[in-house]
């Protein structure tokens, strides 16, 4: 069976999942939105379409919105280009980047671009020139509060490898010329079932939404699929095996997830296998194709 054609099989099924406090947060950023300037929507440069939220635009309505790809090194540079690309054409402006290294220098700077456009509109009416107010949204646990702590210079945002760290909206000053509205992730109400399992398996949405295993059985798919050095690199998988037990069996064996008796257990290496790839471990690697 080919790999491709059992990834593409998924796309027909649809994930119905959306807790009661995203639907309070769309409503909420859009009872704020006249406040609003510009629009900073964060992304995971692993996962660009699946973590860009479908609806953006009837939640923002018509505000410039400024793309920010984020875990920009842990992910394929080639196939992420692609979609940076995609994106310009579509009228975004796009920053990719490496939160823990790269300096926030581009966003200023787009920012600062934008504002130039709303400061004139101002001034035409009469009206002050005054700070920019920019909204940070985005899908859980792609680095929105990584990157509201950078633009700070402290830690004001909390930040955890699960969704939904960040409860409510609240406003931060970063200085006299910035302040920036943090917001709780968001998502859609429904998605397909290969969407869900990108994000799952980044940590976007709970695991409980989704069995770890077929979590893992995707996962292992598609690097098969687009990066099988990788799999051959860290567990040793040469030849695909449609006995999936034969891939675990595997990678238990050679990571050490064993149970007393040194059987394999399969719980661990599931767990093993989300682990590495949430955290940067198995990297070089973007899930969504053009």
């Amino acid at each position: 069976m080919n790999n491709n054609d059992k990834n593409n099989g998924v796309n027909k099924s649809v994930i119905n999942w959306y807790p009661g406090h995203m639907a309070k947060t769309k409503r909420q950023i859009q009872e704020t939105l006249n406040l609003i300037d510009i629009v900073l929507e964060v992304i995971d440069a692993r996962i660009p379409k699946s973590s860009k939220i479908i609806d953006m635009q009837d939640i923002i309505k018509k505000k410039p919105c400024i793309l920010i790809m984020t875990k920009y090194d842990l992910c394929d540079k080639e196939e992420t280009q692609k979609w940076i690309v995609y994106y310009e054409q579509l009228g975004y402006k796009v920053v990719a980047l490496d939160l823990l290294k790269d300096s926030l220098t581009p966003i200023y700077q787009k920012i600062n671009e934008m504002m130039i456009d709303i400061h004139k509109k101002r001034e035409s009416k009469g009206m002050i020139k005054r700070k920019a107010r920019i909204l940070v949204v985005g899908i859980p646990n792609v680095g929105k509060s990584t990157l509201i702590n950078k633009f700070v210079g402290r830690k004001v945002a909390s930040i955890g490898n699960k969704p939904g760290i960040t409860k409510n909206l609240s406003w931060i000053r970063i200085n006299k010329d910035l302040e920036l509205l943090d917001t709780p992730g968001i998502l859609w109400p429904k998605f397909e079932q290969k969407t869900s399992y990108n994000l799952a398996a980044l940590t976007a949405i709970k695991e409980e939404v989704l069995p770890i295993d077929s979590v893992c059985i995707y996962l292992l798919e598609t690097l098969y699929a687009y990066y099988p050095k990788l799999l051959k690199e860290r567990y040793g998988i040469e030849v695909w095996d449609d006995d999936v037990c034969v891939l675990l069996e595997q990678i238990g064996s050679k990571r050490g997830c064993l149970a007393k008796g040194g059987v394999v257990d399969y719980d661990k290496v599931y767990t093993l296998l989300l682990k590495e790839v949430k955290e940067g471990i198995l990297k070089n690697i973007t899930l969504d194709k053009i």
